[in-house]
């Protein structure tokens, strides 16, 4: 069975739908579908719930009436028979009834979970419709009925795996299966969702509870391009990548995969492929295990990073004080991107200001400190093993001309970075390109 995940605007438009309901069909196998919701939604319920927030139930209301006279709209341009519409309308009519029900009662964060969940359950309705209205073997499962995630809202595989096996075995023969990306219950019971990853996440964690051959994440682009195609011209779509090179360009700033949602998939060995549902004949990139040697994939750029420098005369051989820097991020539950050391100093980068003043002035309790902000990380990605001769120096001689203020090479086998001012990321991912492909 092959999973095939569509984001929001694959799903945007009831034109869009009609497409992704033939894209499912065209092998004629037995294919799991999940959906995010039509694009703007989740947006908008979250609108909604800052309405209710700050106890502004009017305002709420004029938000939900606008919402569902859009998607009232779209029933009529999706469906050619007047029964699947007005069962839709009915479904809709309820959907929106439900979201009004919010405006009368306390709001918390709960209900703000159940609110935004509601986008997905949206989204695959229609679509199961649509399916069934074209004669299409199609069956909805909920995924608050098996994806859950445990005390540290984390996903629990063992429980998916138990739950949706279960589920399926019930109903076995179906065409196509559909059920919601992004949304899950917690260990509680709570409607709640994966966050990080969201639908590509969902995906990622059924591809590996039910041992598929392949995980398909279709988007609005081709694939993994080698290079910011916003910024770059002449880019072009990378056709394989290794899991490590997938992570290492998603978390330094490709947008088109988050780094989390491949996890799952890379430890279960089923290879991951990005395709365009704009062009669907398009080969796209498919992420796997195997490792081409000898090439350098691509170059990602990560904006809005914070560079912190900790120099101090005392730190010379005193043990236990990076322990004590890293403890005061840690404390503040705020990530480390990269880490340069020296005899006297080290310097790291984050990427949330959120606890920033606070960890400043922890920090100056061990040395002095200084800040550069509006920095950015350029991460070069591909065999950089360093038995490779010459790898690194390609990168470096491509940033010859662009002040770069800390170069992290070694931690990984894929990935050398250079942090340089936002000002200089443009010509330095131009540089790259030129020199790199």
């Amino acid at each position: 069975m092959i999973v095939m995940k569509f984001g929001g605007t694959s799903v945007g438009t009831p034109a869009r739908m009609k497409s992704v309901a033939a894209l499912t069909t065209r092998s004629g196998e037995p294919t799991f579908v999940v959906l995010s919701a039509m694009s703007g939604t989740t947006n908008t319920l979250i609108e909604i719930s800052d309405y209710l927030y700050k106890k502004n139930p009017d305002g709420a209301n004029e938000v939900i009436n606008m919402l569902e006279k859009k998607y009232m709209q779209h029933v009529e341009e999706l469906f050619s028979t007047e029964e699947w519409r007005e069962k839709t309308r009915g479904f809709l009519a309820e959907e929106f009834d439900y979201l009004r029900s919010f405006t009368k009662d306390l709001f918390t964060s709960f209900e703000e979970k159940s609110i935004v969940a509601q986008g997905e359950i949206i989204s695959t309705n229609m679509m199961a419709n649509y399916m069934h209205e074209q004669g299409i073997d199609a069956t909805l499962l909920s995924a608050l009925d098996f994806m859950r995630t445990d005390k540290n809202a984390e996903p629990d595989p063992q429980y998916i795996k138990d739950k949706l096996t279960a589920i399926l075995n019930e109903q076995e023969g179906h065409q196509i299966y559909i059920t919601q990306g992004f949304i899950c219950r917690n260990a509680y019971g709570e409607v709640d969702n994966l966050q990080r990853g969201g639908s590509d996440y969902t995906a990622s964690l059924i591809g590996a509870a039910i041992g598929a051959e392949e995980i398909q994440i279709w988007t609005d682009i081709d694939g993994m391009h080698n290079n910011d195609p916003r910024i770059v011209d002449d880019t072009e779509a990378v056709r394989q990548l290794n899991f490590e090179e997938a992570a290492e360009l998603a978390y330094f700033g490709a947008k088109i995969l988050h780094p989390t949602c491949i996890q799952p998939a890379k430890y279960a060995g089923i290879p991951v492929r990005l395709l365009n549902t704009m062009q669907p004949d398009a080969e796209g990139t498919i992420v796997d295990n195997v490792i081409m040697r000898g090439q350098i994939k691509a170059v990602a750029a990560k904006d809005n990073i914070i560079a912190i420098k900790i120099k101090s005369s005392r730190m010379l051989l005193a043990t236990g004080f990076l322990r004590k820097v890293f403890e005061i991020f840690e404390s503040y539950q705020t990530p480390i991107d990269m880490v340069c050391t020296s005899e006297v100093g080290v310097s790291v980068t984050i990427d949330n200001d959120a606890h920033l003043t606070a960890i400043v002035n922890e920090l100056k309790k061990y040395g002095t400190v200084t800040v550069d902000t509006h920095m950015c990380i350029i991460c070069v990605v591909g065999d950089l093993d360093w038995s490779n001769l010459g790898f690194e120096t390609l990168a470096t001689d491509a940033m010859k001309d662009i002040p770069v203020r800390m170069i992290s090479y070694g931690g990984s086998n894929y990935n050398i970075s250079f942090l340089v001012k936002e000002q200089d990321k443009k010509r330095a991912l131009q540089n790259l390109s030129a020199k790199l492909f």
